[in-house]
């Protein structure tokens, strides 16, 4: 785990007032470039009934990235659902669970 360091976000679960509630998923960072803000992809594999095979598909989800969090691309993270933040963000980053490779070097 992380050292996660003190901030001043008020809708940071740990020194905010969000709560976090429902579902927790894991995920990788796939873009970091707006503020406070990253896109987190997971992969799933559907069953397709009518062709009796599976299919990848993937779902991006946009989620709140507290200052003392600070997920970078190609990081593997913990989200979990809140309530809404904004008009697509209803997730927020409760833990980083690895780094990514250029974050290693």
């Amino acid at each position: 785990m992380v050292k996660i360091m003190e901030c001043n976000d008020k809708n940071c679960f740990v020194h905010g007032n969000l709560s976090i509630r429902g579902q927790v998923l894991e995920g990788k960072v796939v873009s970091a470039k707006a503020k406070n803000t990253v896109i987190v992809e997971r992969p799933t594999v559907k069953y397709i009934k009518k062709y009796k095979r599976y299919a990848r598909t993937s779902s991006k989800i946009p989620a709140h990235n507290p200052p003392c969090m600070n997920a970078k691309e190609g990081d593997m993270v913990k989200i979990g659902e809140c309530r809404k933040i904004s008009r697509t963000k209803a997730w927020s980053v409760i833990e980083i669970l690895s780094k990514s490779e250029k974050e290693k070097k």
